[in-house]
């Protein structure tokens, strides 16, 4: 991974989150996840003011196999706490975090005002490397 030391998270991170209350319901963030093409949505406590967690994916999937997405919320699936790395950090410190945790999304969290700016996933580490052996 020491490829990666020299490239910051700012480079690779999706900027912007989609978020939802912890009360949503998983076919609404199903919804939001199919609609904008993502993998990830933020969850928020009910103020909407700071992150509860995140639900991915694979979270819903799981979700899906217990019963109906309707019936369970998004606080009650999403990953807690969230992690969250800087935009400054390396992509080598955002891989380690990943695979520590076996996680594929980390938030990306702005370190004066605390506010989430994006997302990095795996697959943006993975894009970054493809462009790399292709240059």
């Amino acid at each position: 991974m020491t490829g990666l030391n020299g490239t910051t998270v700012r480079e690779a991170m999706h900027e912007g989150v989609l978020s939802c209350p912890t009360w949503t319901p998983l076919s609404m963030v199903a919804e939001l996840m199919a609609g904008n093409g993502v993998h990830c949505v933020v969850v928020t406590d009910e103020n909407d003011a700071t992150v509860w967690g995140v639900v991915s994916d694979l979270d819903l999937v799981a979700a899906a196999g217990v019963r109906d997405l309707d019936a369970q919320s998004a606080g009650g699936s999403a990953a807690t706490p969230a992690l969250a790395i800087s935009p400054d950090d390396t992509l080598h410190r955002a891989a380690q975090m990943m695979t520590e945790h076996a996680a594929a999304h980390l938030l990306v969290v702005d370190e004066e005002s605390r506010t989430p700016v994006g997302v990095l996933s795996t697959l943006d580490i993975a894009r970054l490397l493809a462009d790399r052996s292709r240059g």
